[in-house]
């Protein structure tokens, strides 16, 4: 009878005795519970029927719950506005966990080729994951629960995410899909801004600002633009990578369509950056451009590139042109630390911790700065100080120990990269929107200095994937030549390998 079952395809599955017989057994046990159950229980039955289908969907085709992880990761936050006492940052998680079940449910009856996550990145990211486990034996700590929110952004993440793009996300439409949402996002993003710019707040908006993000969110009587991100100096960090990323994508990448999505996305994206009146985001296209200039290994834009930087440096650092502007006079003053009073009281927090840390090399605990700090542990010392700065957090936290193995990961990845790209992927269209999303990354690496932006969602899950896919380049220029071979367009989201 299973035999006979598995023969027929599609909609005629359903004429088959077995199945009749399931679906009526099941259509019976519904109508019992949603009798003694009531209207509740009814409404429930009838959600999980949409779960089912997306774990259905996801467990035949795993890359959906990556891309459902990126939606969640844009938009968690900003929801949490409008639907209080839920934490939707977990759904990342479940997320993830969904993908991985999801990925082996499809593969148990076949040998899963576990060569592909033999990598050193995946390596390193488990290791640094174990010392961030270490951590909870920290006597410093305050608290357990700090720890394991703390802990999601800092190693988690990026140790689970990797072996999954590993995984699932390893052929070239897949990263042209995670370009594409990344650009759908960020358009929309910066419209959301103008929009909070030019017309105002709704009531959610203006309730979270009201109650919360007004100390850091109206300065000298201006809004700093937030969009449904969960602060403006995420927003700007995010949208100023994105800008990067897409303009850099357009400059190299064939096709008028492509060019015109990823020149849209890359001039919003930089809007978005100067509504933000984040001035750190200033860091991530003058790193992201440097890099860029280098990996594509041509003299005529070594020099031209090199003399439009310096040129934007010059505008911003001696000159007082457009000072009118509040988003450019705020993003001139990350051009002159030195007269800007924040700047100083940054410096000052430092060195008070190091005076605090002198004595304590695994820090004070995952979870006992920053916002987890003043959730959990407001009692203790490093919920008292700022550390604005990403680095300067996990100085905090896990000590100089945990740092120099955190920077010296990032550096690897970094030097890891600009030898692939520059060394290993023959086709330049491909070494291109490779060398692209690597600029991102280095930008952002740049951008948390001076803000804590590369473990906050989205930025995080979008530089891990980067990762991954800088990583996997030497097998994406196979295909890449493979697909040219068929007379198929490699760039297309479309692409069936």
């Amino acid at each position: 009878m299973l035999e006979s079952l598995k023969q027929k395809r599609g909609a005629r599955k359903l004429e088959h005795p077995l199945v009749i017989a399931i679906l009526v057994m099941i259509a019976v046990i519904a109508g019992v519970i949603m009798a003694k159950g009531g209207v509740k229980t009814a409404v429930m039955l009838v959600a999980m029927l949409p779960v089912l289908f997306f774990l259905n969907r996801v467990f035949n085709n795993p890359p959906i719950g990556i891309y459902t992880l990126l939606i969640f990761a844009f938009l968690a936050i900003g929801l949490t506005r409008y639907i209080q006492g839920v934490p939707l940052g977990l759904s990342i998680d479940g997320f993830m966990v969904v993908t991985i079940l999801g990925f082996f449910f499809k593969y148990f009856h076949v040998r899963i080729d576990f060569q592909q996550i033999n990598r050193d990145i995946v390596y390193l990211l488990f290791f640094w994951f174990l010392y961030i486990l270490m951590q909870l034996g920290n006597p410093q700590a305050l608290s357990r629960t700090a720890w394991f929110y703390a802990m999601r952004g800092v190693a988690l993440y990026s140790m689970l995410l990797i072996p999954i793009a590993l995984f699932t996300f390893n052929r070239i439409r897949y990263m042209m899909g995670f370009l594409y949402l990344w650009g759908v996002f960020t358009i929309l993003a910066t419209l959301v801004g103008l929009k909070q710019e030019y017309i105002g707040l709704d009531s959610a908006e203006q309730y979270w600002l009201d109650t919360v993000g007004a100390v850091t969110h109206i300065i000298l009587g201006k809004l700093r633009i937030f969009s449904f991100f969960s602060d403006a100096g995420q927003f700007g960090a995010a949208q100023a990578a994105a800008g990067v990323v897409g303009l850099l994508v357009a400059s190299t990448i064939k096709g008028m369509r492509n060019r015109i999505f990823f020149l849209t996305m890359g001039f919003l994206g930089l809007w978005g950056m100067f509504l933000s009146g984040t001035r750190g985001a200033m860091i991530v296209p003058m790193i992201g451009g440097v890099v860029y200039i280098i990996l594509r290994k041509n003299l005529r834009v070594i020099i031209i590139g090199g003399l439009m930087m310096t040129a934007v440096y010059l505008f911003f650092a001696y000159t007082y042109i457009g000072d009118s502007n509040y988003q450019i006079a705020r993003m001139r003053t990350a051009f002159r630390p030195t007269e800007d009073a924040s700047y100083q009281v940054r410096l000052e927090n430092r060195a008070i911790l190091k005076e605090y840390l002198s004595d304590k090399p695994f820090g004070g605990g995952v979870g006992s700065a920053g916002n987890w700090g003043q959730r959990f542990s407001p009692q203790g010392y490093l919920a008292q100080i700022a550390t604005d700065s990403w680095y300067v957090q996990i100085w905090a936290e896990t000590g100089i120990v945990g740092l120099f193995i955190h920077v010296f990961i990032l550096s690897y990845i970094m030097i890891k990269g600009f030898y692939l790209i520059l060394f290993k992927v023959r086709n330049p269209e491909l070494a291109g929107i490779l060398g692209a999303v690597h600029a991102g990354f280095a930008g952002i690496v740049g951008a948390s200095y001076g803000n804590g932006v590369l473990g906050q969602i989205p930025t995080g899950p979008l530089i891990y994937l980067s990762w991954a896919f800088v990583f996997m380049s030497q097998q994406f220029d196979r295909e890449w030549d493979y697909l040219k071979s068929k007379g198929i367009t490699p760039t297309s989201v479309f692409t069936k390998t």
